[in-house]
Order: C-alpha cells, then structure tokens, then sequence
C-alpha cells in the first residue's frame, strides 16, 4: 500500500512539471493544485467571524458568539443557520458564473476544500448533506447541478482531512416545476418565483434528521428558504444551508 501511495505521489509530481497546476480563476501557473493565484486570492473576500450567529452576514466587530444581525432579530426563517464561503461581488462573479454555465469544472475539488472549512460548524456525524435540485429540463440541458457536485466535493474534502463522515443524499429534495431564473428577478419576484416549487421525494427519510443544504449562490435567500420549509414540513429536526458565495446586503 505504501508503494502504492508513493507511486500516486510520484506521477502527480511529474503531471505538475508536464501540464503546470493554473489557477481555476485566471488560468494563470500556480505553486499547486486546485487553487488561485495571490492576485485572485486577494481578490476574494472570504467570509468568516465576527458574524451574525444565525445567517453568518460579517459584523464589523465582534459582538459575541451568539449575537445576531437586525433582519434575523426582527424576522424567523426555516434555515436554523447559515455560512458561505465567499462575498458575491465583481471579483468573485466571473468564478461562480464560468462554474455554473461555463461547464468550467476544474475548480470543484477547491471548492470543497473551502466548503469543508467554511461549514464545519454546521457539520456533525448526524448531518445529510442535500443539493437544492434543479428541474429535470434544466438537468437534461445543463448535463449537471452544480449544487450536486459541491456536495459530493464536500465530503470528499472532509474525507481527505479525517473529519466526520457524513451522507450525501442526491434525492431527498425534488424541484416540482421549472422556475424563472433567479438572476433576472428582484427580491419578491425571487420568493413568489420559487413558492412551493421545492417537495420532498416519496422515497426519501426526513423525519427527526438533521440536514445541510447546499448552493452555489445566495442572494435573497428565497430558494434555500423554500427547500428547508419542506424538509421542516417533513418533520426535519435542523435544517442549515452552506453557499459557495452570497451576496451581501
């Protein structure tokens, strides 16, 4: 196995001197794999504390662990929490949109790597870690969802690191109508788009389960709020939601 293992080391090596590691942003050469060069890297604004305990929105100060922001004090949600990785913002748009309709894949594996980092509060051995599902239409033209792939390089990224197994589940949550795209929308058209256009699936256990939803955008919030309705309809015990990016209010 040891021979085995250094083998793979090996031939990895060799392809970085063949086909140089570039960054999954610009496509620059970089130092190793699955990452960005400092200029992209300085670029992205990264999420993380001091933040709203409940929706994770960046605090100017830390305001304590459990301190939340006005919206969450003066409003309730089906998402009992939520964190994303990165701001959605001029930087960061051109990485999200060439990943979601550019069929531009080679940055998933790092994805997963800063999902694992960023969600790691909301991820226990308990968790089952579910896409927001697109509309079979959409599916059959786009080949693939991209909020399925960010689960599957999640647990693949928490497997590398030795962290908790957790179960990935690609059919919990069905999209039960085509829908508007979100982007074209403003935010109450964003909610009445997707009202009810989320079910669970027949099959599926969701009773007393602690479940974490996966996307790859945030904006209004609107979509993830309806997926985690359903599930909490379903008898869900915790619902939270990890983002690759949000946008900040």
């Amino acid at each position: 196995m040891a021979c085995v293992g250094y083998g793979r080391a090996a031939m990895a090596r060799l392809l970085d001197v063949i086909l140089p590691p570039t960054c999954i942003a610009c496509g620059g050469e970089i130092g190793s794999a699955r990452g960005l060069c400092v200029p992209c890297w300085s670029g992205i604004r990264f999420l993380g504390s001091p933040a709203c305990a409940r929706c994770g929105l960046p605090f100017p100060y830390d305001a304590g662990a459990d301190a939340l922001c006005p919206v969450c004090i003066a409003s309730t949600s089906a998402v009992d929490r939520l964190r994303a990785v990165f701001a959605y913002d001029d930087k960061s748009r051109g990485l999200i949109i060439s990943f979601k309709h550019g069929d531009r894949l080679q940055g998933v594996p790092a994805f997963g790597d800063w999902l694992a980092r960023a969600g790691t509060p909301l991820i226990s051995a308990e968790t089952v870690i579910v896409p927001v599902p697109l509309h079979w239409t959409r599916l059959f033209s786009r080949r693939y969802n991209q909020s399925a792939l960010l689960c599957h390089a999640l647990s693949a990224a928490l497997a590398r690191s030795g962290n908790t197994k957790v179960v990935v589940d690609l059919e919990v949550l069905i999209r039960r109508r085509r829908t508007r795209p979100q982007g074209q929308l403003g935010r109450l058209s964003r909610q009445e788009n997707v009202r009810a256009a989320f079910a669970i699936n027949p099959k599926a256990t969701v009773k007393d389960k602690s479940f974490l939803l996966i996307d790859d955008v945030l904006t209004t919030g609107a979509t993830v709020e309806e997926c985690a309705q359903a599930l909490k309809r379903a008898g869900a015990a915790k619902v939270d939601a990890l983002t690759l990016a949000r946008a900040l209010r």
